[in-house]
């Protein structure tokens, strides 16, 4: 049994929290929000981001953030991208050399363009920092419904302690060592699934969306290989696997943000609508900064910004991206 802090009591902190008490642990939810935590310790249930799924009485839960640091195996950290660096920073007195700390968010830091396991890294540096990620709606692993992430650290007798305290029969856990690949596709897929919501909210079909996911994951397999990821993650469980997802589901919130924006909602106005942090907005700016830095071509990516934050017209966006010049699939194939 394992000692387990879970720092972020939103939809996948709880559910996180949930499974891992599932799997046999010793686990304590931490939240910085007082009411959040009064509603989960009298209604052992988080009533309006994850409706249904009850903690057990056995997980602690607390606003306590030194006493959540005081050795454990494990400190899941779980609060959206935006809040990571601060979080970071007030964790850093409290957490011991060598600590275990699980990065599950998803996102670039817009000023800085830094991964989240760099800002961690930055604010702690003393912990010892890993990512899992995939496509993983909370609302189903509350439920209890297969599904399938993958771990990264910067050894490989982490990632497979990680493995083995996160792996359960509805919960399938896999390891790589390209952190920056699992990092960049778990962030960067969240901008193209506002395009994909967008192009649902246009009324436009199934054509349109399979176009958005499978030239969404050329843009970020150009981008993150320049960066020095390998191919091979943007084919698995945190490139392809977590855009398909997150573009198709009900449940996500980046896909709801644009639907919203594809029926005339500003981007504000979709955001307040969805009521959780919509990661994808967050990341937009980061992601167009990371394809001028890098010199990489990414016209979904940069569509998605205009829309955003330049009040063009969605339906104009798809217009021109359907008319830009003639172009190879896969430049790089020889012909006979």
């Amino acid at each position: 049994m394992a000692k387990i802090s879970v720092l972020g009591a939103g939809s996948w902190g709880t559910a996180l929290a949930f499974l891992l008490h599932n799997n046999g642990h010793q686990v304590l939810l931490w939240s910085a929000l007082e009411e959040e935590v009064k509603m989960l310790q009298e209604k052992r249930e988080h009533e309006t981001k994850l409706p249904g799924v009850r903690l057990p009485e056995e997980i602690e839960i607390t606003t306590d953030l030194e006493g959540s640091l005081q050795d454990p195996d494990i400190a899941v950290l779980a609060v959206p991208s935006p809040f990571t660096r601060s979080t970071s920073h007030r964790m850093s007195p409290f957490v011991q050399d060598g600590q275990i700390i699980v990065n599950v968010a998803k996102g670039i830091e817009e000023h800085t363009l830094m991964t989240l396991s760099d800002i961690i890294e930055e604010e702690i540096p003393n912990a010892n920092v890993s990512v899992l990620s995939g496509p993983s709606h909370a609302e189903e692993v509350g439920k209890g419904l297969p599904t399938t992430c993958v771990v990264s650290s910067h050894d490989r007798e982490t990632a497979e302690y990680i493995q083995s305290v996160f792996m359960s029969p509805v919960f399938r856990v896999y390891t790589t060592p390209d952190m920056l690949g699992v990092e960049l596709g778990a962030a960067l897929k969240n901008v193209i699934a506002l395009a994909a919501g967008t192009a649902d909210g246009l009324g436009y079909g199934d054509n349109t969306k399979a176009a958005l996911i499978t030239r969404g994951i050329a843009e970020i397999a150009r981008l993150g290989i320049k960066m020095g990821a390998k191919l091979e993650t943007f084919c698995g469980l945190s490139g392809i696997g977590d855009l398909i997802v997150t573009c198709a589901s009900v449940h996500s919130r980046n896909r709801k943000a644009g639907y919203l924006i594809g029926k005339g909602y500003t981007m504000q106005e979709a955001m307040d609508e969805v009521k959780m942090v919509v990661e994808g907005v967050y990341s937009a700016k980061a992601a167009k900064g990371l394809a001028e830095k890098y010199e990489v071509e990414m016209p979904i990516i940069e569509e998605v910004n205009k829309v955003l934050f330049e009040g063009k017209a969605a339906s104009e966006a798809v217009i021109d991206l359907m008319l830009r010049d003639k172009k190879l699939e896969s430049p790089d194939l020889p012909w006979e």
